[in-house]
């Protein structure tokens, strides 16, 4: 009996084994676990839409007009982008602006400050969008008419290159000056021939408060200007005609570098302007401006008519 064979113990291999099977299972749960996990991260990724939102910046002159909320609301629920708008008060900032990377889109000029702005600092910047063309128009405080403005009365008018030349027209139609050959869209205030009155030239943002501070009779004020000092059109003694044929140099657009000119993301927010929403917003801000839905290519090429212009005029 002593020397019979001793028998393994048969109960704690079963009990290893069970141990062995059960490590298994609970690794295999947690591959599938995370597995599956990851699965469900990546797809609620995509459903909720997870691509990062683009970021678009936009020059203005204009950005605490409301229908710029709209807009911008509008760009991020249908093209998710967001909009940065850079507010300038100057003219002559926001193309140097785009043209040096600082910004991707510029929305404050037409087409005709665009093409003397190319023609003379040989840059080729471009349209990718219509917007609408502004009446200009001549206020006064003191006179009702341009024919109750007293003789010699100082008239002010911006100074830049094409508003100095709408604006002396504006004062031609008005009967106010007389210009050489009946006047272009490149005239100077050296083409005057005759006047009743004293026309002075200051820089656009400084037409409303020499206005307002009475050392003009009049002035020629560009639309965002008046809006931001107030000027009630009420006080709009003429004006020239923006559905006019002849306006269509003035139609205001969205401007890009050249090379971007094919961008869909900034061919998108062009034609985004022109939303039924944002339209409802901007024509009670501005019902004088007639809206124009141009394409990209129409605008170009009337761009490369009137810079041929522009060059001629500056003797190039």
């Amino acid at each position: 009996m002593s020397n019979a064979p001793v028998l393994p113990d048969k109960p704690r291999r079963r009990g290893l084994l069970i141990g062995l099977v059960a490590a298994v299972i609970v690794v295999i749960v947690v591959v599938v676990a995370v597995v599956l996990g990851t699965r469900d991260d990546t797809a609620t990724t995509a459903a909720g839409g997870g691509t990062p939102a683009k970021t678009v910046k936009i020059g203005v002159a204009d950005a605490s007009l409301k229908y710029w909320s709209t807009y911008r609301e509008l760009a991020k629920s249908k093209l998710n982008v967001d909009v940065e708008l850079v507010n300038f008060s100057d003219y002559t900032q926001p193309n140097p602006a785009l043209s040096q990377d600082q910004l991707d889109l510029n929305q404050f000029q037409h087409i005709q400050y665009l093409a003397n702005y190319n023609a003379t600092s040989g840059d080729d910047l471009q349209p990718v969008g219509a917007t609408a063309v502004y009446p200009l128009p001549l206020y006064s405080l003191t006179a009702k008419s341009a024919a109750e403005l007293p003789a010699d009365a100082q008239v002010a008018i911006p100074n830049d290159a094409i508003n100095e030349a709408r604006g002396l027209l504006v004062l031609q139609s008005a009967g106010l000056v007389t210009l050489k050959d009946g006047g272009t869209a490149f005239s100077k205030v050296n083409d005057i021939e005759s006047a009743k009155v004293k026309v002075t030239t200051v820089a656009a943002d400084q037409t409303a408060s020499a206005l307002q501070s009475g050392s003009v009779a009049a002035a020629i004020v560009n639309n965002n200007y008046a809006t931001k000092a107030k000027l009630p059109t009420s006080d709009i003694i003429v004006k020239d005609d923006p559905s006019d044929p002849a306006a269509a140099p003035y139609v205001n657009i969205f401007a890009s570098r050249k090379a971007d000119t094919g961008n869909k993301t900034y061919l998108d927010l062009a034609a985004l302007w022109h939303d039924p929403a944002v339209q409802e917003v901007f024509l009670q801000e501005n019902p004088g401006a007639v809206v124009q839905d141009t394409s990209a290519a129409d605008l170009q090429k009337e761009l490369t008519e009137v810079e041929a212009d522009a060059k001629a005029a500056a003797g190039k």
